[in-house]
């Protein structure tokens, strides 16, 4: 384990931190457990009672957060034709074909943060799915990035739309904003969020679904949210 510096254990001691809190109190501490000099994102972890290893209890969605993530994304569109022209009319940062592509490959291109395609080019982004994969960059239709809505999708991602995804350990890890949002907002977006993986419970699941739920910014402790009392 690495060694924790003295602000660190300081911010751990101003709170027990084996208490599950409810959700406006954990908000509360979150925020005033962060105290870096930049403005920090602030994330849920959520461990879910899923095997994601099964196609069946699969976990996977997005959603427009009601206060954004305070982070304006650079949108990558693989599109042509009128297509192309509508992406770029709709604010997207980077929009092409084969030609970006062949940039990701041979240059390890990655100033973006969102990809988006129409389904007429999954074949050449597909040729790419080694390398976005793993990065969490693949476009997916029900993650809304594989469409041919192009504007639609520029809109809600320029908006805050957040994805949330299983990850090896059936955990989703996911912003909801920053710590200048203050309590309030920053619950406004994670009752939206755990809403959104509430509904999608897959029918295969069983026992308890949300095992933990966890808050903590950038460089500060997590804080343990009581599971129980999240209802929708």
């Amino acid at each position: 384990m690495p060694k924790r510096g003295k602000k660190y254990r300081e911010l751990v001691a101003s709170y027990d931190k084996t208490t599950l809190f409810e959700v406006p109190a954990a908000m509360e501490t979150v925020v005033a457990t962060s105290k870096a000099k930049f403005d920090e994102t602030i994330e849920v972890h959520i461990k879910l009672g899923v095997d994601g290893r099964h196609a069946d209890q699969q976990v996977r969605g997005a959603i427009v957060l009601p206060h954004g993530t305070g982070k304006t994304k650079k949108v990558l569109v693989f599109a042509k034709g009128p297509k192309a022209a509508e992406a770029e009319a709709a604010g997207a940062d980077y929009v092409g074909a084969e030609e970006l592509a062949q940039k990701i490959q041979t240059e390890n291109w990655f100033d973006f943060d969102v990809v988006v395609a129409t389904p007429d080019m999954m074949g050449v982004v597909g040729r790419l799915g080694k390398i976005l994969g793993p990065k969490g960059l693949m476009p997916n239709p029900k993650s809304g990035t594989v469409t041919m809505d192009v504007t639609k999708a520029l809109a809600e991602i320029k908006a805050g739309k957040v994805e949330y995804r299983l990850d090896k350990t059936n955990i989703i890890h996911t912003p909801i904003g920053k710590a200048s949002f203050g309590a309030e907002k920053l619950q406004d977006n994670f009752n939206a969020l755990l809403e959104a993986i509430v509904k999608a419970k897959p029918a295969a699941a069983k026992g308890q679904y949300l095992r933990s739920v966890t808050v903590a910014s950038t460089m500060g402790p997590g804080v343990k949210v009581n599971p129980a009392l999240i209802q929708f």
